[in-house]
């Protein structure tokens, strides 16, 4: 599992499966599945699902002091400031980080300080920063996440584009989920509003497929053991594709 810790995988794995008080909603039933190794029908239908809202930390605020906006730096180290406002990361019980960044559409890094470095070479890049809760679950009202362009060497800023994207804050690649347990789809759309600009997000886990038209945490219980290609799309509510960079992003998860 890359760049996250195996206790907080367990602990949003068991949040979910211990947490009977919330309400299942939006579930899709698929009933007809076989395992993608034996080639055998599973006893128990795949279903997708989310719990119902319970957002947390809406007044939190997490602000980028570094990078500006399409600032230069040199290759190599790259300092980045975060501010934290509302939110309980400074707390001495906080062992786990709750400061995420993710670049160019990779798997998320954590930090237990909003003050770092990162070692990149010469190139574009885009920042997406954001909290988490005590389950690992990104933060999704507004404030609660950040990003920002900028350049290493001799490069070029990205095309313009308004359009908004994706973060995807779960799965991460390679992941290996245990058998039984369930599979956490996690995501951020940034530059948009997904009611208000008519957007979806398209989920396809190898020949499953199911859509939201709203940032909440998806589940999906009873997958068969085998390999997983996990695709998140945001298009257009008539099924437009959009434009700009990162709004398609696919991860490989493992069900042992």
């Amino acid at each position: 599992m890359n760049k996250f810790p195996v206790f907080l995988l367990l602990l949003v794995l068991g949040w979910f499966s211990c947490n009977p008080d919330k309400k299942r909603i939006n579930e899709k039933v698929i009933v007809a599945v076989q395992d993608s190794v034996k080639q055998v029908q599973q006893a128990s239908p795949v279903t997708f699902f989310q719990l119902e809202d319970s957002s947390a930390f809406p007044d939190a605020i997490l602000e980028l002091y570094t990078p500006l906006g399409n600032q230069v730096f040199r290759p190599g180290k790259v300092p980045f400031e975060f501010n934290v406002k509302n939110f309980p990361i400074y707390e001495a019980e906080i062992r786990s980080p709750r400061l995420f960044n993710i670049i160019n559409g990779g798997d998320p890094v954590g930090h237990l300080s909003p003050i770092f470095q990162k070692e990149l070479a010469e190139g574009t890049y885009r920042i997406v920063g954001y909290l988490v809760d005590e389950q690992g679950l990104a933060l999704k009202s507004f404030g609660n996440y950040v990003d920002r362009d900028f350049l290493v060497g001799e490069s070029r800023p990205f095309p313009y584009s308004a359009e908004p994207y994706l973060a995807v804050n779960l799965p991460r690649n390679a992941q290996i989920i245990p058998a039984g347990e369930d599979l956490i789809i996690d995501f951020l759309v940034l530059g948009g509003d997904m009611k208000l600009d008519g957007l979806i997000v398209r989920v396809d886990i190898n020949d499953l497929h199911y859509e939201i038209d709203h940032m909440a945490p998806i589940l999906v219980e009873n997958l068969p053991v085998g390999d997983y290609q996990v695709k998140v799309k945001l298009v257009r509510k008539e099924g437009k594709d959009l434009e700009g960079p990162f709004s398609f992003i696919t991860k490989s998860v493992f069900v042992r």
